[in-house]
């Protein structure tokens, strides 16, 4: 791997991939070199410390068990928050917002401290949202509705430090009431969207690669199958 090599950092799969998230860092990996950008994805299992010095970084979904493993580990070896303090981008994924957030309630009522990268608290709502998501985005820089699988029973209270990422058009999102879905602080982006997200919303891909190197903007993809994928799924979720 040479100096110039985007470096993709993919956080504890082996506890926090349950859902196929890992699939994100793949998009980003696929989506960069289709553009002549040479990238390597870097794996982060329980064995290895966190590193502070990855371009981007990805984390999935998991069950209680495997998000306590994952948040003592981040609380340990604090790579992922000094990264995130740099302007690093970070993309978290339905329980990975909740072990980054001050705390979480898991289902049998134990209280868990997180790692703070989010001001917001989740705790367990009375039924499992499961089902299509579609949102319509209020990050600046996307203009685009956003779709995903959502499958979680948390709600997640966001803080006055923290925004949504969008607003709900078909599904739960955060789960609260108030509409909205996912999480953006500072160079952090959190979302419920299972799929793999970036899968499905390339536009989110796109913006995560450009803030990781560094650019305003890339050179369009050209890619059908895709747009056929997002027009699909987006008519399901007005189905559902």
């Amino acid at each position: 791997m040479s100096e110039s090599t985007l470096r993709i950092g993919l956080v504890l799969p082996d506890v926090m991939g349950t859902y196929g998230d890992g699939g994100n860092a793949l998009v980003l990996r696929q989506r960069a070199r289709m553009r002549g950008i040479d990238a390597e994805i870097v794996q982060i299992t329980l064995d290895d410390e966190v590193p502070d010095s990855l371009d981007v970084y990805t984390l999935g979904g998991a069950e209680d068990y495997a998000q306590r493993l994952a948040t003592r580990h981040l609380t340990r070896y604090p790579g992922l928050q000094r990264a995130a303090a740099a302007g690093r981008p970070v993309l978290a994924i339905c329980a990975a917002i909740q072990v980054l957030g001050h705390w979480y309630e898991t289902s049998a009522g134990e209280r868990v401290d997180g790692i703070s990268l989010f001001d917001l608290t989740t705790s367990p709502q009375a039924t499992r949202s499961i089902g299509e998501l579609v949102t319509t985005p209020v990050m600046v820089g996307l203009s685009q509705p956003l779709s995903g699988f959502e499958n979680h029973r948390g709600g997640t209270t966001l803080g006055s430090d923290a925004t949504p990422l969008g607003t709900v058009r078909h599904g739960v999102g955060n789960g609260v009431g108030d509409g909205t879905e996912g999480v953006v602080q500072g160079s952090v982006i959190g979302t419920y969207m299972h799929g793999p997200a970036l899968a499905r919303n390339p536009e989110l891909a796109d913006l995560l690669l450009a803030r990781a190197l560094g650019t305003d903007s890339l050179a369009p993809l050209d890619l059908p199958q895709v747009d056929r994928l997002r027009t699909e799924r987006l008519a399901a979720g007005r189905r559902g």
